[in-house]
């Protein structure tokens, strides 16, 4: 009975289909991993945020209130050149998985410049908005949830940049997929976290 057992066992091993490829890429690396772990808490952070501003909202007799007159068209600008940051990212992540590091880094550095000016266009924002974060209950809330956004982005360059120099060496480097990986799922996660918070900031007001 042993052996029919043996047998049967066999005869399934070997009809499986085999799976192409170097057996440490069929399952995804443990840094990947523990990224997507750490943004599912930071997607619960800015889940409160979004449940303090409907909150508040809510209970609002006008909203916005009056004097918080907003560009819409030069945040929208910005808010395209953010999300179009992330098919670069993408780009350069399909391009370093194939080896291809010297146009991984071309379009890396893309990205790191459309990050950049989204966060020069929000510094200009503050500075030149007519109302401050003590004026009203909408001014505190945008300032607090744009810049805790903001902060992401800026943390989501220094990233990159730490990222440009790992990759810059001449050396094979057999971490680096799994570290560019890491930096595309929190450059992602922070264009997905924009979407919601111009809706909130920008259409819903």
């Amino acid at each position: 009975m042993d052996n029919n057992i043996y047998v049967t066992q066999s005869t399934a091993t070997e009809t499986l289909p085999k799976i192409p490829g170097p057996a440490g890429l069929r399952r995804p690396p443990v840094l990947a991993v523990g990224v997507m772990i750490w943004l599912g808490s930071e997607f619960m952070f800015f889940s409160g945020l979004f449940a303090a501003f409907f909150t508040i909202r809510a209970h609002a007799a006008h909203w916005p209130p009056p004097g918080t007159n907003l560009d819409y068209v030069q945040a929208s600008i910005f808010s395209v050149i953010l999300l179009a940051s992330s098919a670069t990212m993408q780009k350069a992540v399909f391009l370093i998985e194939k080896g291809h590091k010297d146009q991984a880094k071309r379009w890396l550095i893309l990205t790191f410049i459309m990050g950049f000016m989204f966060v020069g266009n929000q510094l200009y924002e503050w500075i030149t908005l007519p109302f401050s974060p003590s004026s009203n209950v909408y001014g505190s809330l945008f300032f607090i949830m744009s810049g805790l956004h903001g902060l992401h982005v800026l943390l989501g360059l220094v990233a990159m940049l730490g990222l440009l120099g790992r990759i810059s060496g001449k050396e094979p480097d057999p971490g680096e997929v799994s570290v560019f990986q890491g930096v595309s799922y929190y450059w992602h996660f922070v264009d997905f976290m924009w979407i919601g918070l111009f809706s909130c900031l920008f259409i819903l007001s």
